[in-house]
């Protein structure tokens, strides 16, 4: 029966519900309150499908049958409120996906505050390196719809945000991962932290007892939960820490993986771990063990490993210059994320933080701060939190408006054995677009010195 499907936003989730939409012989009318971009109108335009932009009239949109919304629109927001009063279905474009995956495949579904794009990435490599038929989707930029238009996969790996968790009703991964809960995007959960872990466990909700969920013990708001809820699927517990129950853990130097039917543990030397970090381990052991499930054997998985590149902008390794490593972390926009940083990092550090602030309470970091950073440089417009903070804590190195002044500041102070790095702790708009211009600006500062160095 044909539906009449409005979407609200026409960004990648928007255009892949539309492509997904059309296939399937639906009604589909596009709803955008920003400027639709030229070649999206022109795609819309070759699916038929009819959109209006700088607005959202109310009287078309509450003819849906079923809303699928982008996920940057607040649950809050009257539109949302008004639709949802008026009895019309409002679901998230991964719930729309969901809908019309087919019923043999398998999806794993990556959710967590810090660690999920290198999870999904890694689950996905993983996957692809041992022959399987596998799509990576979600959060990490490639709409869930879109893919499931192209073709009938066997597998969907799926990097999905508690926005993205909001809009399910009968989403159901057949694995689930979830790496940690900590305070970020409380604005969009009334500054409630509980509704935030409330949002991240919707992936459960749907569970039965053929699902599989795999955790990380190590965080105390998901472990909480995991002993609080009645969770219908399979637990695998992941730790840093030996531990008796079906999962993985570190031991020494390998990470340990632990089935009930195991009369060997499979085991992976820590040093084939292409990443930097403790919690980079956990990412790689919920990684590994998915594709151990799905019955990879150890030596795939292995060489998939060490095969694996992670994207851009997290603990990438960018130059090593007279014995210098310049690191660009600019994914780390919240505190977490910079502790994983800090406590992955050996060496001496030479600290690049700073950008619009999130609400940080920056006394996590204390301890790590003390004995790891050498010196902070400052990079924004207005830092006085982190100064006022770490005054008196740690050498304050120098102010810097742009990249290339914050690297000089940096190069000026560092030794040989010593590490910059750049891990912000904070979002970028002062300065730069997004934490991506952000990182590249920073790449092409530590390019702009090793050739002028090169040159001398």
């Amino acid at each position: 029966m044909k539906e009449k499907i409005v979407i609200l936003g026409s960004g990648e989730s928007g255009v892949g519900a539309a492509i997904l939409a059309v296939q399937k012989h639906d009604d589909v009318f596009v709803s955008d309150l920003g400027i639709i971009p030229l070649n999206t109108k022109q795609k819309l335009d070759e699916l038929g499908v009819a959109f209006e932009e700088k607005k959202h009239t109310f009287d078309l949109i509450k003819k849906a049958d079923t809303v699928v919304k982008s996920p940057g629109i607040p649950d809050n927001t009257p539109l949302i409120m008004d639709l949802i009063a008026q009895g019309v279905v409002v679901i998230s474009e991964i719930e729309f996906a969901f809908r019309h995956i087919a019923p043999n495949a398998k999806i794993i579904g990556i959710t967590g505050t810090n660690g999920k794009t290198t999870t999904a990435l890694l689950t996905y490599h993983l996957l692809k390196e041992a022959g399987l038929d596998v799509a990576l989707a979600g959060n990490v930029g490639y709409s869930l719809a879109k893919r499931v238009a192209e073709k009938n996969y066997d597998f969907y790996v799926i990097e999905i945000s508690s926005f993205q968790l909001d809009g399910i009703i009968q989403f159901k991964p057949d694995i689930s991962i979830l790496l940690n809960i900590t305070p970020d995007h409380l604005d969009r959960y009334h500054q409630d932290f509980k509704k935030y872990v409330a949002s991240k466990f919707r992936m459960v909700e749907n569970v039965t007892a053929a699902s599989s969920f795999i955790y990380c013990a190590d965080s105390i708001a998901v472990d909480e939960q995991v002993n609080r809820r009645n969770i219908a699927a399979s637990l695998f517990a992941v730790s840093a820490n030996p531990h008796s129950k079906k999962g993985a853990f570190i031991d020494k130097d390998h990470l340990i993986f632990n089935f009930e039917y195991q009369e060997k543990k499979d085991r992976i030397p820590l040093a084939d771990i292409p990443l930097i970090g403790r919690h980079n381990l956990i990412n790689a052991m919920s990684s590994a063990l998915c594709a151990l499930m799905l019955e990879i054997p150890i030596k795939k998985v292995l060489e998939g490993m060490k095969s694996f590149k992670n994207a851009p902008h997290r603990l990438e390794m960018v130059a090593e210059i007279d014995q210098v490593k310049f690191i660009n972390d600019s994914k780390a926009t919240n505190v977490d994320a910079v502790y994983y940083a800090l406590e992955g990092i050996k060496e001496p550090i030479i600290w690049i933080a700073g950008g619009i602030d999130k609400g940080n309470d920056y006394s996590i970091l204390d301890q790590c701060v003390s004995q790891k950073v050498k010196g902070i440089v400052c990079l924004g417009i207005d830092n006085t939190k982190i100064e006022n903070h770490f005054s008196g804590k740690v050498p304050f190195l120098g102010r810097a408006s742009s990249a290339r002044e914050a690297i000089q500041i940096a190069w000026e102070i560092a030794s040989a054995g010593d590490v910059v790095l750049l891990s912000p702790a904070c979002a970028s708009f002062d300065l730069f677009i997004n934490y991506e211009d952000r990182g590249d600006q920073f790449k092409e500062a530590v390019g702009s010195l090793n050739l002028k160095l090169a040159s001398i």
